[in-house]
């Protein structure tokens, strides 16, 4: 079933004011520590104040070019804070107009896992959204309204998609992932017994999947590690990725990227087949996969055809899938 005219007004509402407020969290973030001079024998120093109690790190002694730096800085962090609370509630008010008007949304630990992932500038970078919850991006991606059970899941399913380590914010540290997820929910542990696995003290799961060609860019610090060899992740690589703005829990909004529509269709087609696969995932696997190739091919997705450079360009086990 198609959005209706409501629907798609509000998806492009939330669509414009997630965009403005994560900009504005990303350059909250950057300058939320504040600047202060303060002089040590008899010389003024620029110090980055990194707590409550004054303390901080020396930034260098008074010069042009420094108190050039602390007036930009302080100016931007000022123009962050201001906006900070309009542009929260707008957030919150389109998040509550796409819950009255049934805009399908993402689970609410979901929203904020993804959320956090954008201000780190992971989402998209480093970080895509694989599985069920994928298919949310495509439901908002073609404005359809999918059948419950093909967008429902009780975890969630990230694949590391970065071939070199580049990481633009210094918080990621050494553990980005795991980092992120703290952020979100100190709660959440690696389990030892399955270390691709995260888990908080609700249960709910978070899972790393990546393929073997970006494998070895995941930070050798980080206590989560992928899923096994899994060379038919390299697929869900390949081709446009999809960004969408979409509900999240009761009020929320998030962005959530994930693989190319034609890729992740076929990718669950193939999957459906492969003998190995948990027998209780199969038939959704074909479900999924089905309606997202139907849905490719009859031009629901504009920047996303299959046409003959596509199906040329497709590997033999796929090229194998579409032959039935």
């Amino acid at each position: 079933m198609q959005f209706n005219a409501e629907q798609n007004r509000c998806a492009e509402n939330m669509a414009m004011a997630y965009d403005a407020w994560i900009a504005n969290e990303r350059a909250w973030h950057q300058h939320r520590d504040r600047l202060s001079w303060k002089t040590v024998k008899g010389r003024d120093y620029l110090y980055r104040v990194v707590d409550r109690r004054g303390n901080g790190k020396s930034l260098g002694p008074r010069s042009a070019e420094r108190e050039e730096f602390e007036r930009g800085y302080s100016s931007r962090r000022d123009a962050a804070q201001a906006a900070r609370k309009s542009l929260s509630g707008r957030l919150t008010e389109v998040g509550r107009i796409a819950r009255a008007v049934r805009l399908p949304g993402v689970d609410e630990t979901v929203g904020r896992i993804l959320t956090e992932s954008d201000r780190r500038d992971m989402l998209g970078q480093t970080l895509i959204a694989v599985g069920t919850n994928a298919m949310l991006a495509y439901a908002y991606a073609a404005g359809v309204i999918m059948a419950p059970e093909l967008q429902s899941t009780a975890d969630f399913d990230l694949a590391w998609s970065a071939r070199r380590e580049a990481f633009a914010l210094a918080e990621r540290g050494t553990r980005p992932i795991f980092n992120m997820l703290k952020a979100v929910d100190s709660t959440f542990t690696v389990n030892t017994e399955r270390s691709f696995q995260a888990r908080n003290a609700d249960a709910f799961e978070v899972e790393l999947l990546a393929a073997p060609s970006v494998v070895d860019a995941i930070p050798k610090a980080e206590p989560l590690r992928p899923v096994g060899n899994l060379p038919e992740q390299e697929w869900l690589l390949r081709g446009t990725p999809v960004r969408e703005i979409v509900r999240a829990g009761a009020t929320g909004v998030c962005a959530i990227v994930a693989p190319d529509p034609r890729w992740f269709a076929l990718h669950k087609l193939w999957l459906s087949r492969k003998p190995s696969r948990n027998r209780r995932k199969v038939q959704k696997d074909h479900k999924q996969g089905q309606l997202l190739w139907e849905m490719a091919r009859a031009g629901q997705f504009a920047l996303h055809p299959v046409d003959d450079e596509f199906i040329d360009g497709l590997p033999e086990e796929l090229r194998q899938v579409l032959a039935g």
